[in-house]
């Protein structure tokens, strides 16, 4: 593989791992508040299918990320109604939705576009395009340092540069503001919080709508930048996989950019290596490299992370006492 190929699967890379480093986010703010949510998958699908049909019907990229950000918030707030107001079992919770979305994406796609569950093809105003950075183009020749800086760092969507900063406004806003330090006290100790006067309610609420809003943005990604529409479960399993990361970077903004490129590496290899030929072993299936990335994520969960503590009073509905 010649340096332009690596450069190329780098850059593939990036793409894929964005809609997991959003996830992941949006995980890490709802678990540091002692709310567990793996309804991360369900959230991505709807803000993919809400982005999707509203930059078909409206031909806006802006509107249909606004659409898919609030279809993933108005689930994001049936899950804290269940696990935070009724108290309910927040893993139940999060099945739940998951099955709600993958059936009523299913189900409004037939409704609404009688094209097997898909969105009409987005026209170009209806999706995020491309961003060149300026002089990509003259330095594209220039030995290594072309390739870097027109491929690699110019030529993305607006979205892929929005994921990259969250992952530093996140580590601000979790260790250096008010905010962050309360987030982080509810999950451990939601009693203490409550003794200094501070509503656990309504900032548990908070992390979970902000869950909402990174999913939609996760899922929004999927429909109007990387793809030009909707197809029927096109998140594949991703938000369980930026759950896996978020795991496996034990609740950490940077240690999550490092896992989601990870996994995005893992995923562009196998696409990359589809079809291809290795020595002694041939035509490798074209189904073993697709579920290679999943493969290798139970293999690094199951033996490199070491112990991951996730936060004391996470899962546990919190009681007010009188």
């Amino acid at each position: 593989m010649d340096f332009h190929s690596v450069i190329l699967v780098l850059d593939s890379s990036v793409r894929l791992s964005v809609p997991l480093i959003l996830a992941a986010l949006a995980g890490l703010y709802s678990e540091r508040s002692g709310i567990f949510d793996i309804g991360l998958e369900g959230k991505m699908l709807a803000g993919a299918f809400a982005a999707g049909a509203a930059g078909a019907l409206a031909g806006s990229a802006i509107a249909g990320l606004a659409a898919g950000i609030l279809a993933s918030v108005g689930l994001a707030l049936v899950h804290a109604y269940a696990s935070i107001t009724q108290r309910g079992n927040q893993i139940v919770s999060g099945v739940a939705i998951n099955f709600l979305a993958a059936g009523l994406t299913a189900f409004l796609g037939y409704a609404w576009f009688s094209r097997g569950g898909q969105t009409p093809q987005l026209p170009a105003s209806g999706r995020f395009q491309s961003l060149t950075w300026p002089g990509a183009e003259v330095v594209r020749d220039v030995p290594v340092v072309g390739p870097i800086y027109a491929e690699l760092i110019s030529g993305h969507n607006i979205l892929v540069y929005l994921a990259i900063l969250a992952v530093p406004f996140t580590w601000w806003v979790v260790y250096r503001t008010r905010f962050g330090l309360r987030l982080r006290a509810v999950g451990e100790n939601p009693a203490a919080v409550d003794t200094a006067g501070i509503s656990v309610v309504w900032l548990r609420y908070r992390a979970v709508i902000i869950c909402g809003v990174f999913c939609g943005i996760a899922g929004s990604y999927l429909s109007i930048a990387q793809s030009a529409g909707f197809v029927r479960d096109m998140t594949a399993g991703k938000g369980f996989i930026a759950l896996a990361a978020l795991i496996f970077a034990k609740w950490r903004p940077w240690p999550v950019l490092g896992a989601c490129l990870l996994f995005g590496l893992l995923d562009a290899v196998a696409i990359r290596l589809q079809g291809a030929s290795l020595p002694g072993i041939g035509e490798v299936p074209v189904q073993f490299m697709q579920a290679l990335p999943y493969v290798l994520t139970v293999i690094l969960l199951a033996g490199f992370i070491g112990r991951a503590v996730p936060p004391k009073a996470g899962g546990i509905p919190y009681v007010k006492e009188r």
